[in-house]
């Protein structure tokens, strides 16, 4: 026959001789330096002492190893042979219980060092200004994992008991945690902000769409336009006129603003005899390379470019007149301006087609903003 630990038995027995001292839980949980759950899941039989605790709680309640194990008291107490072989077997467990604790001791002492240098090289340099959100995730992550780590390595190391019972250690460690806490904060919530600021922006613009002539120099040449669209060479409608004083023939422009500005405009002036004065200036201006940005091929069809401001990041602003037209008056201004290698919305609902250059892509995926961020 098998023989079966009777759990339950030993709870009872367990109960049984803490009742004869006339101690409580507490009491004994204290005695042997365990909780007070320890001491409650020994007696209802949940759970059962480690084996190195059992000759210390013979010793205290005067009885057998042997009768703990058999939930009663024996007629007869252990040899000393089988104390001695209970001792061995309690100081051998003891001993592998140390070796283990000392190398979690170690690796939790190795965790805090690896994530506190972590934390340390992640925040300096971090700019709340132009913020990274997997940067800001990124410190977020690692200062939890170093408080974590901190209190397993104080708590594996014995330390954390011994702290807990000087207050002012405690205070003094909380009001250390409270100002970390709120320094990551600061860096993390900061560029949380910019990041949410940025999407309440792009969800909340809106593209405007407009014919009237008179908001011209509301959009291309006003100051403040141009200052907040400031961000490093751009173009700015040089090639446009600061005033429109000819009759328009077609005016559209497309205004949308997520972030950074964005332009899509075409207008068709007739100078009349004005017309050989604005070409002078506009040939003044000349004409940049343009083919080959954003996979642009040439001129669009029947029509030849007379200045043209052309920037890899930027976009496009020209002006052209019909090719092999002697007796044309009509000069006709286009622009497509944006930031970051592509538009955000479709260039080809905003823009005549017979005046888009051909060949431009800026969509979100093109090949020409692939190229530029892969290099």
């Amino acid at each position: 026959m098998f023989w079966v630990l009777d759990q339950k038995k030993i709870g009872k027995f367990l109960k049984t001789l803490r009742n004869e001292k006339k101690l409580t839980q507490e009491h004994l949980a204290k005695q042997f330096n365990v909780s007070n759950r320890s001491v409650s899941r020994w007696e209802t039989g949940t759970n059962l002492p480690d084996i190195s605790l059992l000759v210390e709680i013979a010793d205290f309640y005067d009885v057998d190893v042997r009768e703990i194990i058999d939930g009663e008291r024996k007629s007869e107490m252990m040899d000393k042979e089988t104390r001695e072989v209970a001792e061995k077997m309690a100081t051998y467990a003891g001993n592998e219980k140390d070796r283990m604790l000392r190398g979690v001791q170690i690796a939790g002492i190795a965790g805090v060092i690896i994530t506190m240098t972590a934390l340390i090289l992640q925040i300096p340099g971090y700019d709340v200004t132009d913020p990274d959100l997997r940067r800001s995730l990124a410190i977020l992550l690692t200062f939890f994992a170093f408080v974590a780590m901190s209190i397993i390595t104080l708590y594996v190391t014995g330390i954390l008991k011994k702290i807990s019972r000087h207050r002012k250690l405690v205070i003094t460690i909380r009001v250390l945690t409270i100002v970390l806490l709120a320094a990551v904060t600061h860096v993390v919530l900061g560029g949380f902000l910019v990041v949410g600021m940025f999407t309440l922006s792009f969800y909340s613009a809106k593209v405007k769409v407009t014919n009237d002539i008179s908001e011209y120099n509301i959009y291309i040449h006003s100051k403040e336009i141009n200052t907040e669209y400031n961000m490093g060479k751009q173009p700015i409608f040089d090639i446009f006129p600061e005033t429109i004083d000819v009759p328009a023939g077609e005016f559209q422009l497309t205004y949308y603003n997520p972030w950074d500005p964005q332009y899509i405009v075409y207008m068709t002036l007739d100078y009349g005899d004005a017309y050989d004065a604005e070409i002078a200036r506009l040939e003044a201006i000349g004409v940049e390379d343009y083919e080959g940005i954003y996979t642009v091929t040439g001129e669009p069809e029947g029509y030849d470019i007379v200045a043209m401001d052309s920037d890899e990041y930027y976009g496009f602003v020209y002006a052209m007149i019909p090719e092999d037209k002697t007796d044309n008056t009509k000069i006709t201004y286009c622009a497509i301006v944006f930031c970051n290698y592509f538009l955000d919305v479709d260039v080809h609902e905003y823009m005549k087609e017979e005046y888009l250059l051909p060949g431009f892509d800026a969509s979100d995926d093109n090949p020409y903003r692939k190229d530029r961020m892969s290099n």
